[in-house]
């Protein structure tokens, strides 16, 4: 595997930065935006809608712009397009970073929906199909992992630094670390992908050349056993209907794009209400915040970095993706029955197991597509993602001001997350009954073979 990632330290460079930025931010945004909606209150329903109608906008943006973008590094290269959601994102943190009142906070919440457009799903899809273009598919479950865990290692950082700093140094630190994101990618990464390069052509690609010429081989064998599925004259830009094809035209892709629905649908649902239900069942502010964060991040990082890279060539990716749901599901149903304010600390620990599903997810898409369709492959399965991100701030922001108001019918705030535990629960069955009926077809093209 160290031969596969030869050259690959940049983008985790890129990855790791991009992400430091990213959430450093979060612990504060809670409170920055209470201060600038409802000034003086632990809850607020229109800090919870604003929040919720944030999220779907920029999930419905992101349904239709990853996939193109991922199409379009298929054809022009993943560093130019991955340099549009790197830029984008400095925006709404320059906004803060010069003032946090209120007038300020709207033109972040605006700029915060258009760069969440370009860059919720964009940026990962981009990072996966440059991995997936320099490591051979047997590896890739844990090269996959690695690039999660260094994502996470982002997140521990950031979150960390977020703990020690007060607000209005956090988003001045984080918009510097973006824009030294965005000079870093341009200056230092390798290009990868696009049209111009055929597969194995070291001539063409940098990373290529720094791997050895037997890694080159398996690899470019490797990936000529999958022929593309889109048509070539339709390669350039694919319609509608012919990504509908592409999803659902193996058993692997349609369970992978299934399971991705039910998995965003509950995490975009945890997301839109366990902070603003933790502040008003424990009163947790951004110190709480950022220490639970710090938890979560922390084990998705120790999982990713080293629990599953570990697993992957003893498992394999679909046993992991079940121990992976079934540690989500503990997880977000434990935050829902929380009777403590240390039971979300617990929770967050459940991450080690649950970190195993999108690495998972994205390593089965990856063997199951061309290589020069890895592009459209992940910005497909983060375009369905971004589609479960409008629907659970749709259904679960007034759900999570239900039960949180003091005028609901019963007294269970954390009804609406154990909701959201419910769709992590359909995509655990769905990925049982995967398994189930890959291992009958399995054993049906055996049988065939032994009758032949």
């Amino acid at each position: 595997m160290n031969t596969d990632l030869a050259g690959l330290g940049h983008l985790f460079v890129v990855f790791f930065l991009f992400h430091f930025s990213s959430f450093m931010v979060i612990p504060a945004i809670i409170d920055v935006t209470m201060e600038a909606v409802c000034p003086g209150r632990d809850e607020c329903s229109v800090a919870i809608y604003l929040s919720g109608f944030q999220n779907a906008v920029t999930g419905l943006g992101s349904v239709v712009v990853t996939p193109i973008v991922g199409n379009l590094s298929d054809r022009y290269g993943r560093k130019a397009l991955m340099t549009l959601p790197v830029t984008v994102a400095v925006l709404p943190l320059f906004v803060l970073a010069c003032n946090r009142s209120e007038v300020y906070f709207y033109v972040f919440y605006v700029a915060t929906i258009v760069a969440g457009i370009f860059c919720q799903g964009t940026m990962h899809s981009l990072c996966f199909a440059y991995v997936a273009d320099h490591v051979r598919p047997r590896r890739r479950a844990a090269a996959f992992a690695l690039l999660s865990g260094v994502s996470a290692a982002g997140f521990v950082s950031g979150t960390l630094t977020a703990r020690f700093l007060a607000a209005s140094y956090t988003f001045q630190v984080a918009a510097a670390v973006a824009t030294a994101t965005a000079l870093y990618l341009r200056v230092f990464l390798p290009d990868s992908g696009g049209v111009s390069c055929t597969d194995g052509d070291q001539a063409c690609d940098p990373l290529l050349q720094a791997s050895s010429s037997s890694t080159s081989s398996s690899a470019s064998s490797s990936d000529k056993e999958l022929s593309p599925r889109l048509p070539p004259h339709k390669a350039g830009l694919p319609s509608l209907s012919d990504m509908f094809t592409f999803l659902t035209g193996s058993l692997a892709m349609s369970g992978a794009a299934t399971i991705t629905f039910f998995c965003s649908l509950g995490e975009r649902g945890l997301d839109t209400t366990l902070l603003y239900y933790l502040k008003a069942q424990f009163g947790y502010s951004k110190d709480e915040f950022a220490d639970l964060l710090l938890i979560v991040a922390a084990a998705g990082m120790l999982s990713q970095l080293t629990v599953m890279p570990i697993l992957a060539p003893i498992l394999g990716e679909e046993i992991l993706l079940i121990v992976g749901l079934l540690g989500g599901c503990t997880q977000v149903f434990l935050y829902g029955i929380a009777w403590s304010y240390w039971v979300p600390y617990l929770s967050a620990a459940f991450v080690i197991l649950s970190a195993f599903v999108n690495p998972s997810i994205r390593t089965n898409v990856s063997k199951n597509v061309a290589s020069n369709e890895q592009g459209i492959a992940q910005g497909c399965i983060s375009g369905i993602s971004s589609f479960g991100s409008i629907l659970g701030p749709l259904i679960f922001t007034p759900l999570n001001a239900w039960a949180l108001s003091e005028t609901g019918p019963f007294n269970f705030k954390g009804f609406s997350i154990l909701c959201a535990g419910i769709c992590t629960v359909i995509a655990f069955i769905i990925s049982l009954r995967m398994r189930g009926a890959q291992s009958s077809a399995c054993k049906k093209s055996i049988v065939q073979q032994e009758q032949a």
